[in-house]
């Protein structure tokens, strides 16, 4: 026979209570799914939930932001240029005929504003940097037209610029800036030598250089601001937007190649 005098179990000599147990768990569960919105290692969340998380509320608004300084920036920097152009009636003249040769141009328009959206996809320090380098490199052209050196080609870099520019900018793949501003900047030098050599003799150097090098600045912020304004109104696919865009820019390309434009 067993021992009578046994007590008999009572609930504090099992585990602890389902209440409390299910407390603690409810607290590493939380924990786990905090973890799992930071790292996505713990938890049930997917691994992209956080960029998705990040891009759409504060991420979002940070690269919006930064975008719009550098807009802002490159007008501050270029209204300024653009008055003190205006100064007498021969300089006017210059700066006119300068202004007015990449704009009359179906070729210069295409390549520029292909430049600004190329930028816009490829976004961040590319923002500006790489319109800079296109401006910088194309005004070295401008003095290699001036002094008449040969270079040749000029017809076929010109066009190949918005096929090459808009088929990377539809492309849309990650790129390193220092690439990105080479490239713009190799192409520039074929515009840049177009505007030297068909300067008007009796226009003014400096101000001509400084009408065309507005009006390209000015074509760049079109692209940069046009992909912005509808990746503002679209949202996520803003830069599948600019990307088709791209593609659109690259075709126009072909028909200059071809003739057809």
């Amino acid at each position: 026979m067993g021992k009578t005098g046994a007590a008999p179990a009572t609930v504090t000599d099992r585990k602890p209570a389902l209440g409390i147990a299910t407390g603690q768990q409810a607290g590493k569960a939380k924990q786990g799914m905090i973890r799992s919105q930071e790292t996505g290692r713990r938890g049930s969340v997917p691994p992209w939930a956080p960029v998705k998380i990040d891009a759409t509320r504060d991420g979002g608004s940070r690269i919006w932001r930064f975008e719009m300084r550098a807009l802002l920036t490159l007008i501050a920097i270029l209204l300024p240029t653009a008055a003190l152009a205006h100064t007498g009636h021969g300089e006017t003249a210059g700066f006119a005929y300068g202004f007015m040769h990449p704009i009359g141009g179906l070729d210069h328009v295409l390549a520029m504003i292909a430049v600004g959206v190329f930028a816009f996809v490829l976004g961040g320090r590319a923002l500006w940097l790489v319109p800079v380098s296109f401006v910088a490199m194309m005004a070295a052209g401008f003095g290699l037209g001036v002094a008449q050196v040969d270079v040749p080609f000029v017809e076929l870099g010109i066009a190949l610029s918005i096929v090459v520019i808009g088929g990377l900018a539809a492309l849309g793949r990650p790129m390193p800036v220092a690439a990105a501003a080479g490239v713009v900047g190799l192409f520039a030098i074929f515009h840049g030598v177009a505007h030297g050599t068909e300067m008007p003799l009796d226009a003014s150097g400096a101000e001509y250089a400084t009408g065309f090098i507005v009006a390209t600045a000015l074509l760049h912020l079109v692209g940069i601001g046009a992909a912005m304004a509808v990746a503002k109104l679209v949202g996520t696919y803003g830069k599948p937007v600019a990307q088709a865009a791209g593609g659109l820019f690259a075709l126009g390309g072909l028909g200059v190649l071809a003739g057809w434009l």
